[in-house]
C-alpha cells in the first residue's frame, strides 16, 4: 500500500482522490457510501475543522451512510405499510453521512453529520462526544499497536530474557476490555503477544508471559502486565490447582506487576504448529492426502438470480444487499412475491453485537472480552474472498469500502460472495401402495456470504434464502484458538485445555446478537411467545385426557417494553413468532407470521450478574428482546451494548437492557427483535492449530404466512449429470420414475 498501515492484508487498494461525482448519486436510498464519497465526506470535515474550530488535525475512525426514514425508504421503493395496500406517496431522499472522528493529539472524539446538496457534501453538525467516550478501534491502530511494542525498551528487554529478538516480536491489538486503573479519557489498547521465528509461520504457536498496554494517541507503552501461573495444591489424588498470584483483583499501578504474580519467567514454545501447505510439507512425516477426486459445482445455463446494483431478486425474493463497516453484510428490504403480491418481511437483518469472553479470573485474563462489532466493525475486518475457495460455482460479488485514518477510503474488492448452492432435498413423497408414484424435489438456496479475521478467529456469516419461505442465518467459526503460554512444570489449568506442550487456550464463549427489523406483510407487528405444554387441568386418566397424551400450544403477545426481554424455556419447548395481527390465514384462522428458530443456537452467558462482562454485555443476558424502534436524526435504535463500545465500564443509556422498561404497547408497533446466538467453547486438541468450523444456526420459518407450501411450484429433480459412482458393480435401478414432474 502506498500509506503504510492504512489498509491490513484482507483489503484490497487504497482511494485517496475525490473521483467525479454520479448523478443520481445513489439507485436505491440503502446503497453504502462509494470510496469517491468518501473520500468527498473526509475533505468537507477536514475543511470544516479547519475553518471552524481549533482542532489543529483529525484521526477519521468512521464514515458511512446514515439511513433514511424508513417510510421514507418504503415509500421511495413503492412497498406498502400493509401488504396489499398503496404505498404512501414518494418523498424526497436526502442522502447524509455519519462520521466519527478523533483528534490525532489529544484523546477527544467527534461525531458529524455530512448532507449531501447537489454535488456538494456539506457539514450539517458536529458534536463533541463525551469525556471518555470512544469511537469504534480502527484497522490502523490494531496495526500500530504492533509498531509500538516493538520500539519500547522495556518490551525488547523483557522479550530477550525468554530468548525472542526485537525482529520476533508480534502483537495482536485488542480493546483494554475494562481495567479502571486507567483514565477513561486515554485511548487504549492491550497487546497479545507473540514471537515468529519465520515470515509466514503460526506466530500463535509462540506466546509470550506479558501483556504490554498501549496509549494509541502518545503511541507510547504505559503499563506492563503479568499474568500468574498455576501451581500444584495439595498432593496425591486429591491434588488441585491454584494461582501463583494471592488475588484476581489486579495490583496497582505503582506496584511491581511481575512480583506481584510470584512465578518465574516462561519462555514461548518453541515448536512450530503451521497451517501453510508450503510450511506444512516441510514437516517430518507430514503429507497431504492423495484420494480427494474434484468436485465442481456447475451452472450451464448460468445463475438464476439477478442483480441491478444491491439489489438482488431470486425466485420470488427481492432484497438490497449493503457493506457496513461495523456490521459486515446489511440486508434491507427483504421481500416475497407471493403470486404477484410484493409482501415485506424484514427491513433490516443484520449481526447488531457480539461478544467472546473469556473465562480465566486472573489479572490480566478478565479484560478478554472482546466486542467484535462495536469494538472493531465486522466489516473492517471483512476479507477480499476469492473465487473458487472461499465461493464456490458461479459467483457474483459485491465491493465494499471503509474511511482510513487520512480520509482515503480502503476497498475490499470482493467483501461480499453472492451464490446459489444445492441444499439436499425440499421436499418428497412415495406412494408406498402397488403401483404408487412418488415425487422428488430438491432445494436451492441462495447464499450471501462473508469472512471475517478477528486477529486469531475467523467467522463465516452466510444468510441464506429458501424457495419455501426460509431465511436462515448461519454462523461458522473458525481460525486459530487464543492461546497462552504454559510453563514446562505448570499443572494444566482448571479454565482451559492444554492443546500441546507450554500451550493453553483458555474457555470462553461466542454470543452473538442478530438484529430484526421486521416488517412482516407491513410495518406494524407483534412478536408472540408459544409454549408447549401438557393439556392444563387434565391429569392422566381424566375425561379430557384419559391417555395422559394432550398436548397443546399456549400462545402469549409480547405485550409491553417491560416485558421485551424472554428467557428461552426448554422445558416448555418455547419458541416465538412475528406476527401482523392485520393478516389472517384463511383456513387456520391465526395471524400471518413468521417464527423464530433458534433453540439449537441458545448459550447462557457464563458471567455472573454484576460482573463486568454482563454489565457491558447486558444483551447477552437474555435469549430474546422485543423492543420498539424509535428513530431520530440520526437513526434508529441500533447497538445492543450502546453506540460507542470501546472502553465501557457499564451498560450505556443508549444499549439494549434500557429500551427494554417502561409500560410502552408493544403490540402492532415499528418492532425490533434481537436474537442471542452462541456457543460456549471448551477448547479441545482437535482444534489445534487450526480450529475446523463450529456451526450455528437460526432459522425464520413463514408461519400462517403463505396459503399452503409456497414450493409446489418448484420443478421436480431431473439431474441428467448425476452418474453411478461404480456402475461395472451395480444392478440398483436409478429410480427415474421419482423425478417425473
Amino acid at each position: 500500500m502506498s500509506v503504510p498501515l492504512t489498509a491490513p492484508s484482507t483489503a484490497t487498494a487504497v482511494t485517496n482522490s475525490e473521483g467525479p461525482l454520479k448523478v443520481p448519486a445513489f439507485k436505491h436510498p440503502l446503497d453504502p457510501l462509494t470510496p469517491e464519497e468518501i473520500v468527498a465526506v473526509s475533505h468537507s470535515i477536514r475543511r470544516y475543522v479547519a475553518e471552524k474550530t481549533d482542532v489543529k488535525a483529525v484521526r477519521f475512525i468512521t464514515s458511512s451512510l446514515l439511513p433514511p426514514p424508513k417510510q421514507a425508504v418504503l415509500a421511495y421503493l413503492g412497498i406498502p405499510l400493509l401488504s396489499g395496500e398503496k404505498p404512501e406517496p414518494a418523498t424526497p431522499i436526502v442522502r447524509k453521512a455519519e462520521v466519527d472522528v478523533t483528534d490525532r493529539t489529544i484523546s477527544a472524539a467527534y461525531n458529524s453529520i455530512v448532507t449531501l446538496h447537489g454535488q456538494d457534501w456539506v457539514v450539517d453538525v458536529v458534536d463533541k462526544l463525551p469525556e471518555g467516550v470512544q469511537p469504534q478501534i480502527s484497522v490502523e491502530e490494531l496495526l500500530l499497536c504492533e509498531e509500538i511494542i516493538r520500539a519500547d525498551e522495556r518490551v525488547i528487554k523483557l522479550a530477550a530474557d525468554v530468548g525472542v529478538k526485537p525482529e520476533q516480536l508480534h502483537a495482536d491489538g485488542w480493546a483494554i476490555g475494562y481495567d479502571s486503573r486507567f483514565p477513561e479519557n486515554k485511548r487504549i489498547q492491550q497487546a497479545l503477544m507473540f514471537a515468529r521465528w519465520g515470515r509466514h509461520e503460526n506466530l500463535y504457536a509462540h506466546p509470550l508471559d506479558f501483556v504490554p498496554v498501549v496509549d494509541s494517541i502518545a503511541k507510547k507503552v504505559i503499563h506492563i502486565d503479568f499474568p500468574p501461573s498455576a501451581k500444584p495444591k495439595g498432593e496425591g489424588a486429591g491434588a488441585t490447582v491454584e494461582s501463583t498470584a494471592p488475588t484476581t483483583k489486579p495490583p496497582p499501578l505503582e506496584e511491581d506487576s511481575f512480583k506481584a504474580v510470584n512465578r518465574k519467567r516462561e519462555p514461548p514454545p518453541r515448536e512450530s504448529h503451521d497451517f501453510l501447505p508450503d510450511l506444512l510439507s516441510q514437516k517430518e512425516g507430514f503429507k497431504f492426502r492423495e484420494d480427494l477426486k474434484p468436485l465442481h459445482v456447475v451452472q450451464p445455463e448460468g445463475v438464476s438470480f439477478k442483480m441491478d446494483g444491491h439489489v438482488l431478486e431470486w425466485q420470488k425474493w427481492k432484497m438490497h444487499i449493503a457493506f457496513h463497516h461495523r456490521e459486515g453484510i446489511a440486508l434491507s428490504t427483504i421481500t416475497y412475491n407471493d403470486d404477484g403480491t410484493v409482501r415485506p418481511i424484514f427491513y433490516r437483518l443484520s449481526l447488531a453485537e457480539m461478544v467472546v469472553p473469556y473465562g480465566a479470573p486472573d489479572h490480566p485474563h478478565p479484560r478478554k472480552h472482546a466486542f467484535d462489532v462495536g469494538e472493531y466493525g465486522m466489516g473492517t475486518m471483512a476479507n477480499e474472498l476469492t473465487l473458487g475457495c472461499d465461493c464456490l460455482g458461479q459467483i457474483h460479488y459485491l465491493p465494499g469500502s471503509y474511511v482510513a485514518h487520512d480520509g482515503s477510503a480502503v476497498v475490499v474488492k470482493n467483501v461480499i460472495c453472492i451464490h446459489e448452492e444445492d441444499a439436499g432435498l425440499l421436499w418428497k413423497h412415495t406412494d408406498f401402495r402397488v403401483g404408487g408414484r412418488a415425487q422428488a424435489v430438491r432445494s436451492r438456496r441462495l447464499v450471501v456470504q462473508q469472512i471475517c479475521t478477528l486477529a486469531n478467529y475467523e467467522y463465516i456469516f452466510n444468510y441464506m434464502f429458501y424457495q419455501d419461505g426460509n431465511i436462515e442465518v448461519e454462523i461458522r467459526l473458525t481460525g486459530i484458538l487464543q492461546v497462552y503460554v504454559q510453563g514446562e512444570d505448570e499443572p494444566n489449568s482448571q479454565f482451559g485445555t492444554t492443546l500441546a506442550p507450554g500451550i493453553n487456550a483458555h474457555y470462553h464463549q461466542h454470543i452473538f446478537s442478530v438484529r430484526v427489523d421486521p416488517m412482516v406483510d407491513g410495518l406494524r407487528n407483534s412478536v408472540v411467545e408459544t409454549d408447549i405444554l401438557p393439556l392444563p387441568g387434565a391429569p392422566l386418566g381424566s375425561a379430557a385426557n384419559h391417555y395422559g397424551n394432550a398436548f397443546i400450544a399456549q400462545s402469549t403477545p409480547v405485550a409491553r417494553a417491560s416485558d421485551g426481554a424472554r428467557d428461552f424455556d426448554f422445558a416448555r419447548d418455547r419458541r416465538w413468532s412475528i406476527m401482523n395481527p392485520k393478516r389472517t390465514h384463511a383456513a387456520s384462522k391465526r395471524n400471518a407470521g413468521y417464527s423464530i428458530m433458534g433453540k439449537g443456537a441458545a448459550a447462557p452467558l457464563m458471567a455472573l450478574d454484576g460482573s463486568v462482562v454482563a454489565k457491558r454485555a447486558g444483551f447477552a443476558k437474555r435469549s430474546l428482546w422485543v423492543v420498539k424502534d424509535v428513530e431520530g436524526p440520526k437513526g434508529g435504535r441500533m447497538w445492543p451494548s450502546g453506540k460507542y463500545v470501546p472502553q465501557t465500564r457499564d451498560s450505556p443509556e443508549d444499549a439494549l437492557p434500557n429500551w427494554a422498561t417502561g409500560d410502552d404497547s408493544l403490540l402492532e408497533e415499528d418492532l425490533l427483535v434481537y436474537i442471542t446466538m452462541g456457543i460456549t467453547h471448551i477448547p479441545r486438541p482437535e482444534d489445534w492449530p487450526v480450529m475446523p468450523v463450529e456451526h450455528l444456526r437460526l432459522v425464520f420459518r413463514p408461519t400462517n404466512f403463505f396459503t399452503a407450501n409456497p414450493s409446489m411450484d418448484v420443478p421436480g429433480a431431473n439431474d441428467s449429470k448425476s452418474l453411478m459412482a461404480f456402475p461395472e458393480a451395480s444392478d440398483a435401478a436409478t429410480g427415474a420414475a421419482c423425478c417425473e414432474h
